[in-house]
């Protein structure tokens, strides 16, 4: 995929991590994978100078690593580091429902989360398992704005990486993100009765589906894999 570079995209750098992050998260690039600096400075038409920062910046990330005399390679993905992802993802998204509850969202705010919720229930009715995943992460951003705390989201982007690449083997099968679905509404249904401990329950029972799901992907996928987490 080429990419074309505006002043509105940012800095260069930064635009080639990101795209380079997507397709790691989606497992376009699959662990194992050697990133050549050359190959993709041809790629998006750039120097060799922006590519390097692009990847530091992904092994700052634990998404590859650079390896001295071998290049720089996808990494596997760490169930341990997952597993430490999710716990630390959690306590950030509880805080952010919490938030939203004590400040009263207006109806305005209450109603654009529903037409996510609309969005993703339409999506799954057409069998679109992307456009259900891009209406799921735009639901946490969403809650995230409501609460006036967008800084949440920003401070997730590297946490989440190392989650989003087992969540892309779980859609997969679109009938195992239905249950995302009914976890949205629950979320949202206590936010609008300001019911903070409902609305903290919702969302830490929605943040342990992937604890549900990971045996089965794991040892359906396991040369994806570094290592089993300590716990489940």
């Amino acid at each position: 995929m080429n990419v074309m570079f505006t002043p509105e995209s940012g800095s260069v750098a930064r635009t080639i991590e990101r795209q380079l992050r997507k397709e790691i998260v989606s497992l376009v690039l699959l662990p194992g994978v050697k990133l050549s600096e050359q190959d993709i400075a041809a790629r998006f038409g750039v120097s060799r100078q922006p590519v390097r920062e692009a990847l530091i910046a992904l092994a700052k990330a634990e998404l590859v690593a650079i390896l001295p005399q071998r290049g720089t390679i996808v990494v596997k993905i760490s169930g341990e580091r997952m597993m430490q992802a999710r716990f630390i993802r959690e306590q950030l998204e509880v805080g952010v429902v919490r938030r939203a509850c004590e400040i009263a969202i207006s109806e305005q705010d209450s109603q654009s989360l529903q037409d996510i919720i609309d969005a993703q229930s339409a999506a799954f009715e057409r069998g679109s398992a992307a456009a259900l995943k891009e209406s799921d992460e735009l639901f946490h951003l969403e809650l995230a704005r409501v609460a006036r705390l967008e800084m949440a989201s920003t401070a997730l982007i590297d946490i989440k990486s190392h989650l989003e690449r087992v969540c892309h083997l779980t859609t997969v099968d679109i009938a195992c993100m239905e249950p995302l679905i009914q976890q949205h509404q629950a979320i949202l249904d206590a936010i609008r009765q300001r019911d903070a401990d409902a609305a903290e329950a919702a969302m830490r029972f929605h943040l342990t589906e992937i604890l549900r799901v990971l045996p089965n992907v794991m040892a359906l996928r396991s040369e994806l894999f570094d290592g089993y987490p300590l716990t489940f």
